[in-house]
């Protein structure tokens, strides 16, 4: 019977912890990180040519370092193959390093914009480039009918789909690659500063007075006047006597 009692006992036991167990809540996820780029393209396919700017550059590294901070959002612009089976022979080979950088650069937005943004989203756009004014990297958008276009200035291209998209990044097809205007154009020479005049000074007016006879009387003012006229009494009160 004491046997019995305590076979029971432990079975009930057992099957409490098994209970407890199942119902413990799993453990959460490890964080996924930042979205990796290159993976992303990779994926999407025919963007080869791009993945190796990207690399070159090392501007896939530095993505990945903005995303990784998280206060970072990014609008990736992606030119395809073929973007880049259009260009004139030889135009990637022309840029300097600083320039494939520059190129990379701006074709990256700094904000995050879903495809119902572009609608409203406020022109130039600011990209990773730097200055979007005048003659340097400006970018500008349009949407039309659910199309998206973009102007560089030098480029007219749209966007073909998306490509990826989440909270922090999103990624563009487009089917030209977005030359800047900075590259091909130079800004127009600075205005010249103004000439500045320096007023004369006003010349000064002489109240030299010869008198005749040759005798030279200066004289200045009313004082000056009553010199004189004193003087020539004098002179012809000596000749008389």
């Amino acid at each position: 019977m004491s046997n019995h009692l305590l076979l029971t006992l432990l079975l009930i036991s057992l099957l409490h912890t098994t209970t407890s167990l199942s119902q413990s809540p799993a453990p959460s996820p490890a964080p996924s990180g930042p979205p990796n780029v290159i993976a992303i393209l990779k994926k999407a396919g025919h963007f080869t040519k791009f993945i190796r700017l990207l690399k070159r550059t090392q501007m896939d590294g530095r993505i990945f370092s903005l995303l990784n901070s998280s206060n970072h959002q990014l609008t990736i612009f992606a030119p395809t193959d073929q973007a880049f089976a259009d260009l004139p022979s030889d135009t990637i080979k022309s840029l300097t390093y600083q320039q494939r950088i520059q190129l990379v650069q701006f074709h990256v937005l700094n904000s995050l914009l879903s495809y119902s943004e572009f609608q409203t989203v406020s022109n130039p756009l600011s990209t990773q480039a730097g200055d979007n004014s005048g003659y340097h990297f400006p970018l500008n958008v349009t949407m039309t009918e659910n199309q998206v276009n973009i102007t560089t200035g030098m480029v007219n291209a749209s966007v073909s789909g998306t490509v990826y998209s989440d909270d922090q990044l999103a990624v563009y097809e487009v089917d030209h690659v977005l030359l800047p205007l900075r590259f091909y154009v130079s800004p127009p020479p600075a205005p010249a500063p103004p000439v500045k005049t320096v007023e004369a000074p006003a010349p000064e007016v002489s109240t030299d007075i010869k008198a005749s006879g040759g005798v030279r009387v200066i004289g200045y003012g009313v004082s000056g006047r009553m010199w004189f006229v004193a003087g020539c009494v004098v002179g012809v009160f000596c000749f008389c006597v």
